[in-house]
């Protein structure tokens, strides 16, 4: 492969554009596009775009090692992100717990246990960040005057995830 034949596979790579390529790597702009399509279809040429784009592809798409990572960090809490509120914008927090609930199932749809004591743990769990979740909303409607109502609507939430 030339030098200009390298080059033109380059730019290639970066615009997907053969006429354009073609004339970025010098060759002459009344012939680009016919050089350029021409040049898609040498071999050697046609086999280092395609090795180039497999190795930027593997750099950019996660592999299934590293979203099992990912899972696992937010399950254990280790993960943040950013939360907007009425009060303002504020990083670094720590997900949710129903995002943790969400990545948990997620890894356990891999690794699936048929524990009933870890079963319970996991319906333990929903529950208490649907509980979480819900003392978090009514506390936020109603500020600090709305204990009594958040009490009793986090006892009928009890009472309904005991029923499951």
């Amino acid at each position: 492969m030339t030098p200009k034949q390298k080059k033109f596979c380059d730019e290639y790579i970066k615009s997907g554009n053969a006429k354009q390529s073609a004339i970025k790597a010098g060759y002459s702009p009344k012939t680009a596009k016919s050089i350029g399509q021409e040049n898609l279809t040498k071999p050697d040429l046609k086999a280092y775009i395609d090795e180039r784009l497999k190795e930027l592809s593997d750099h950019k798409i996660l592999s299934a090692a590293e979203i099992l990572e990912y899972l696992s960090r937010v399950v254990a809490g280790k993960e943040t992100e950013y939360v907007a509120t009425s009060k303002g914008i504020f990083p670094d927090v720590p997900v949710s717990a129903k995002d943790r609930i969400n990545a948990a199932k997620e890894l356990l749809k891999r690794y699936p246990t048929t524990d009933p004591m870890e079963k319970q743990k996991l319906k333990k769990l929903a529950a208490d960040a649907r509980i979480a979740e819900a003392r978090a909303n009514v506390a936020e409607r109603l500020g600090s005057e709305g204990d009594d109502k958040l009490d009793e609507l986090m006892d009928k939430l009890i009472k309904e995830s005991d029923k499951k």
